[in-house]
């Protein structure tokens, strides 16, 4: 979701916001994404105008202008977001294993049995994990390969997926959580 040029600014402490444009937030407020600069954090997230969008708004975001800000986001349809973003620090490993409750396990299965009902190509979760599992730290561009699906698609499943808490990504890898790991050894 966030490059590393947004990423490594955030953590440089000269960007505290990011836009985006979307039909509707693809995030929220408190979510977290560990990204090469380290886990940063969402703390507000925004609908803006874009022609409102100001010299300031631009410079905290890495631009020069406002135009040039406004000339990023034309390459975009939607609404226009800003995300205030905070740099938390350095990514620390999950953990091998996580104590997976039964209750946990049903709304894992739950939520990914949604998922897979919401595409046209039918199931698709649990083969990707299993790809990640058996296949560790890929980059999206080489998991779209290996799935043949275009890259921005694979970035929307693994966004989809990390914010069920199951992948991650550290410099620019895509990594099963501790979480996801339990889920598929039993």
């Amino acid at each position: 979701m966030l490059s590393d040029r947004i990423a490594r600014g955030v953590a440089d402490g000269h960007i505290t916001e990011t836009y985006f444009r979307w039909a509707s937030p693809h995030a929220r407020p408190g979510t977290r994404v560990t990204t090469s600069a380290g886990d940063i954090e969402i703390t507000e997230l925004t609908e803006v105008d874009p022609d409102a969008l100001t010299d300031t708004d631009a410079a905290r975001a890495g631009f020069r202008s406002a135009q040039g800000l406004r000339t990023s986001l034309a390459r975009h349809t939607g609404r226009t977001w800003r995300l205030s973003l905070t740099h938390l620090g350095s990514s620390t490993p999950a953990p091998e294993t996580v104590e997976l409750t039964e209750a946990r396990r049903h709304q894992i299965q739950t939520d990914l049995a949604r998922l897979d009902a919401g595409t046209p190509r039918g199931p698709w979760t649990r083969a990707l994990l299993e790809h990640l599992h058996d296949h560790p730290a890929p980059t999206p561009a080489e998991l779209a390969t290996a799935q043949n699906r275009p890259v921005a698609r694979t970035k929307t499943d693994l966004w989809r997926l990390r914010e069920l808490g199951l992948v991650t990504t550290s410099a620019g890898r895509i990594h099963l959580t501790g979480l996801a790991r339990t889920y598929l050894a039993q």
